[in-house]
């Protein structure tokens, strides 16, 4: 069950940091994968300098969202 969440997760927040990074996104399989590290990389990160955010699914969508739109603009900074 856990596994599920994380794909809708990712795919919801990997969709939404493509849509707000142009020209990042990596199609519907690439951005679920951005999507979940993106959450990892936020999950980690955010509480780590002390900025946490809600918590639950709203809170979770949130934390992964960050996490990929912050893992695309390091992905197309590389690319160039």
């Amino acid at each position: 069950m856990g596994i599920i969440v994380w794909l809708i997760v990712g795919a919801i927040a990997g969709w939404l940091a493509g849509m707000v990074v142009k020209g990042g996104g990596f199609g519907l399989i690439g951005d679920i994968i951005v999507g979940i590290v993106g959450g990892l990389i936020a999950g980690w990160l955010l509480p780590t300098i002390g900025f946490p955010i809600a918590a639950g699914i709203v809170g979770q969508i949130i934390d992964s969202f960050i996490g990929a739109v912050i893992l695309l603009i390091i992905i197309r900074l590389i690319k160039r």
